[in-house]
């Protein structure tokens, strides 16, 4: 997922990171924090937990450069670097009860309350700040769905959009 998001959507390189959203009530389950560790802002770095943590086999530690990045490193590889770390969001239900909600029925499904955040731009662009620029990215990129507050948008369901790569070019890249 890290590798598809950030070449297929965000245009960077195929091994950044991305942040963990994570259930507030959750976040000492999965990383190393106090319970009660509030971040929501990602402000704070913390190592996830041992037991997600993938060791790397003596090949694996023999790899150099990209291939030795590509490892994944625990349970939730989209979102751990390649330190064991994190740059941890946690939600709180009280302060933003919709993605806390969202979170809480991801775990429900599949037992981990973690989703991967990112801000919403291409790299080296400014985070989008209406509909309309959400619109705009989710059409340039290869992004398939889109969810603007209670409205699911599918690509394959909207107009065609006018190839034009010339916006690639438009910011300096980071």
């Amino acid at each position: 997922m890290q590798s598809v998001m950030n070449l297929k959507i965000k245009y960077r390189e195929s091994f950044r990171p991305f942040a963990p959203a994570v259930k507030a009530d959750k976040v000492a389950d999965w990383f190393q924090v106090d319970t009660g560790t509030r971040s929501p802002y990602m402000l704070l770095v913390a190592g996830v937990n041992d037991e997600h943590r993938i060791p790397m086999t003596a090949e694996q530690e023999a790899l150099f450069g990209i291939e030795k990045l590509n490892v994944p490193r625990s349970t939730v590889p989209a979102i751990t670097h390649v330190d064991y770390s994190a740059r941890l969001q946690t939600v709180h239900p009280e302060t933003n009860p919709r993605f806390y909600a969202l979170l809480d029925e991801f775990e429900k499904a599949t037992g981990c309350p973690v989703l991967i955040n990112t801000s919403f731009n291409v790299r080296g662009e400014p985070i989008v700040c209406s509909p309309e620029d959400a619109y705009r990215c989710f059409m340039r990129t290869e992004m398939d769905y889109l969810v603007l507050e209670n409205i699911l948008l599918k690509k394959s369901d909207q107009p065609a959009w006018a190839k034009d790569e010339a916006w690639k070019t438009e910011f300096e890249l980071d």
